[in-house]
């Protein structure tokens, strides 16, 4: 006759000999203990905040709280872990005060991130250094991903990584050193989203397990994850084809979808008080860019033009004017000094910056492409500071046949220029655009942190390919580096980030 403990969270069963098995958690309801692997218990004991066994071995497993083996009365391990800061990526959901949220004057979608990145990097030493990678995670199994590093309820930070073109989430084991794939719990949404660029929505604070508000298959959907049961589930909230990735802003969610041509669906946060607003004819069903929030609107851009939307009122359309082409591929969108948002692009004159969210918005023309997006912004190696089409900045000559490609830009109070993460690429004389097309770059590449101190992380050996492929994130005090075609993800301790 087993008898049954019951914690905070979790009911436990201890058998007749001692061993303690985990019945139901809470949010996640039953847990079938015997189909759980032995090697994960480690990691789930962590999740819960149970206690694993420390000199004794009379259980693999412990209920949370318990300090002593009931048998031996040997100490058991404990560990409580520190609070981490969350990761989502380039979303313009409202986050919690832990994930460092940007200001409102900030653009919101953009790779902009508040974590205090530069003062744990630039403590190193500064360049011609030339650093290494200090931890190494293997590559997720499926690939391109975007990545997720919070707790999701539970007592510890994971990572998750989203295969979002083959519908495959990932979770990391730590304790393990090895990812795991959550399987989907047989009436979840197929995951995969491919129509336009990929964004997420997440929700942090509800219950434990719930992750973001995505596209899918099928349509807007809830993920939850289960990482003892090696599961994930989904709710739908809007059934439709989508046609673009969700936003967020003023406390309303929207994405565009396709149904007798292109709507927008809308709804409070909460997804309740849907409403639904018509697109005016020939609008894209499909190649938007992520959405971004600013100032008090949505935006989705497409290689024909802009979609604008404030909440309450029609979306509005804006073809690109005549002639004029949008450089998607070169980051984002940029901001000038005085706030408003420009896209760079290029017609029979040359390259030039347009003024979003009009439809007679103000053109300036530039003498070169500028890959970037927010206020970080290159023209070759050289950095642009203040409004995005004033002079670069020369401090080397010697940079000038280098090509520098933003990868993250860390928001730094009080500094005069931007700083954050790039990849360095020289000797290069060719155009951005080659250098975005996917053929291989056997140059010498460097990843480097731009700051009051420039630090060079790491030298990719044997150049890069796709260089936009990259992918930044944070997780368990370090910056991450991830691309598709490296066998492992690149990392670099924080330590000096609280």
């Amino acid at each position: 006759m087993a008898t049954r403990w019951e914690t905070r969270d979790s009911v436990w069963l201890e058998d007749e000999g001692g061993q303690f098995a985990l019945a139901a958690s809470r949010d996640i309801g039953a847990v079938d203990w015997r189909a759980l692997a032995r090697g994960r218990i480690p990691d789930v004991a962590y999740l819960l905040g149970a206690a694993l066994p420390g000199a004794c071995a009379h259980g693999a497993i412990f209920p949370e709280g318990f300090a002593f083996c009931p048998q031996c009365g040997a100490a058991l391990h404990n560990k409580a872990a520190p609070a981490l800061p969350a990761w989502w990526g380039a979303s313009n959901a409202a986050l919690p005060d832990g994930a460092a949220p940007l200001p409102k004057y900030v653009p919101q979608g953009l790779a902009i991130s508040a974590l205090p990145l530069a003062r744990a990097l630039e403590t190193r030493k500064a360049e011609p250094f030339v650093g290494q990678t200090e931890r190494r995670l293997p590559k997720p199994p499926n690939v391109p991903c975007v990545f997720a590093a919070a707790d999701f309820g539970f007592a510890e930070q994971r990572l998750l990584a989203l295969a979002y073109s083959r519908a495959v989430l990932q979770y990391w084991d730590p304790l393990a050193a090895a990812w795991q794939l959550l399987s989907g719990d047989g009436q979840a949404a197929d995951l995969a989203f491919t129509a336009s660029a990929y964004a997420w929505l997440p929700t942090p604070g509800g219950r434990r397990g719930d992750v973001a508000l995505l596209p899918s298959g099928q349509g807007l959907v809830r993920l939850r994850i289960d990482p003892i049961g090696e599961t994930y589930h989904t709710e739908l909230v809007f059934a439709a084809r989508l046609a673009s990735a969700p936003g967020a802003v003023l406390r309303h969610i929207a994405c565009l979808y396709a149904e007798d041509g292109v709507a927008l669906w809308s709804a409070r946060a909460d997804a309740s008080e849907a409403q639904t607003w018509p697109c005016p004819a020939g609008v894209p069903e499909a190649g938007w860019s992520r959405p971004l929030s600013y100032d008090d609107c949505l935006f989705w851009l497409h290689e024909a033009g802009q979609l604008r939307w404030q909440p309450g009122l029609e979306p509005q359309w804006l073809a690109w004017p005549e002639g004029w082409t949008p450089r998607l591929e070169f980051g984002a969108v940029t901001q000038s000094h005085d706030g408003r948002l420009w896209q760079i692009g290029k017609d029979a004159h040359g390259y030039a910056f347009l003024e979003l969210g009009r439809r007679d918005g103000q053109l300036e023309r530039v003498d070169g492409a500028r890959p970037g997006f927010g206020k970080f912004l290159f023209q070759r190696g050289h950095q642009v500071r203040n409004d995005p089409w004033n002079s670069p900045r020369v401090d080397d000559v010697n940079k000038n046949d280098a090509l520098v490609l933003p990868l993250l830009e860390n928001l730094v109070p009080g500094r005069d220029a931007p700083s954050g993460l790039v990849l360095r690429i020289e000797p290069f004389t060719g155009t951005v655009e080659s250098a975005m097309g996917g053929a291989a770059l056997n140059h010498k590449t460097v990843v480097e942190w731009i700051g009051e101190r420039n630090v060079i992380l790491d030298e990719v050996i044997g150049g890069i390919a796709s260089p936009a492929d990259c992918v930044p994130f944070v997780y368990d005090n370090c910056l991450w580096l991830h691309h598709p075609k490296w066998h492992e993800i690149r990392g670099w301790q924080l330590k000096a980030m609280p």
